[in-house]
């Protein structure tokens, strides 16, 4: 078993991506019919890091009902629940007592990835880091913090969400650390504290050995509506190592079990069909669609670049483009609607 423990992210309110988060906290989001929670809990698992703390805040049961004890990764999962959000790093501190053994891995409950943690855990220790960011090259560069490092990856800089006059580095902060216990000595008990602003510059200024380790392959904040869409996509598309559920038809198009889809209908590559889903006759599914578990879809109804959560009725004749529809929607007969994320529509 991997010395090393894990402390995932999850408190956030998700308001960038409202409205689908007002009744859904923002790890629980779907990607491809599993929250991001669920992949970034299948790459802990892949990389045999096995003990894992996450702390919650909005909607904190519907995380725990879904994660459980963590028994079905083969992980051990613990709760610490924030009544008041403590930032990153306060949040890493208060769940210190159940993060003791060995270095600590920190990662965003809501940032979908397939990074290569065990190159990350070899680099940190051949380095004898004190602390390890994982950095991203974007061509975007002003959503997140900017690193800059040398040649042998120690920072020497960096700088939240600067402005154009600011930008030196295109290698941006993923959120994905490896920390000492001794990092968090650095850590005020009891107060909000925050990695990005707070802890690295200080452990800069203090001259620690900090490392950046630049992930090559694929990282995506999640943050907002184009990236949640976008995340899809790079799914739906091979992009991105993850567990695709369901059975491959052909090429691009997955169906889960349960599941039932006329002959007539036209399921176009890429898109997935969740699981216990109907699609009656003359539908056309796809491209770039995901149809949550328990949806039904009416004849005649065409869905194209489409995310459907779970239980979404569509009537017939309906046809949507670039829609979001949230769980348990509905949406009434012989309507055309574009570009819309709509939550909880009912008839």
């Amino acid at each position: 078993m991997n010395s090393v423990r894990a402390m995932i992210l999850a408190a956030g309110a998700g308001t960038r991506l409202r409205p689908i988060t007002l009744e859904t906290p923002k790890p629980m989001v779907p990607v491809v019919n599993r929250p991001v929670l669920h992949h970034v809990l299948d790459n802990l698992a892949r990389h045999d890091i096995r003990d894992v703390v996450m702390n919650l805040h909005a909607q904190p049961e519907q995380i725990k009902s879904y994660c459980g004890d963590g028994s079905r990764w083969s992980l051990q999962i613990r709760y610490s629940y924030e009544p008041k959000l403590m930032g990153t790093a306060g949040a890493v501190k208060k769940a210190e007592k159940m993060l003791k053994g060995g270095p600590i891995l920190i990662m965003s409950g809501d940032g979908l990835s397939d990074v290569d943690l065990t190159a990350l855990i070899k680099f940190h220790r051949e380095k004898k880091s004190v602390a390890t960011m994982v950095t991203k090259a974007l061509d975007v560069r002003f959503e997140y913090g900017v690193t800059l490092s040398n040649a042998s990856g120690r920072i020497t800089g960096f700088r939240e969400k600067p402005s154009w006059g600011d930008v030196f580095s295109n290698k941006v902060n993923t959120g994905i650390y490896l920390i000492e216990p001794e990092v968090l000595h650095l850590v005020p008990k009891g107060r909000s504290f925050d990695f990005g602003h707070e802890l690295w510059p200080k452990l800069l200024k203090l001259k620690k050995p900090i490392f950046a380790w630049e992930w090559k392959g694929y990282w995506c904040d999640v943050g907002n509506l184009a990236e949640y869409r976008k995340a899809q996509l790079d799914c739906l598309n091979g992009n991105v190592r993850i567990h695709m559920p369901g059975r491959e038809l052909r090429p691009g198009v997955w169906v889960e079990e349960g599941s039932r889809v006329h002959p007539s209908t036209t399921l176009t590559a890429p898109c997935l069909v969740g699981r216990d889903v109907i699609v009656d006759e003359g539908c056309q599914i796809g491209p770039n669609t995901v149809v949550g578990d328990g949806a039904k879809i009416s004849p005649n109804a065409v869905l194209k670049n489409c995310i459907l959560f779970n239980g979404v009725f569509v009537s017939r004749n309906v046809h949507l483009s670039n829609c979001i529809i949230g769980a348990k929607g509905s949406v009434n007969e012989n309507i055309t609607v574009y570009e819309a994320a709509v939550l909880n529509i009912r008839q």
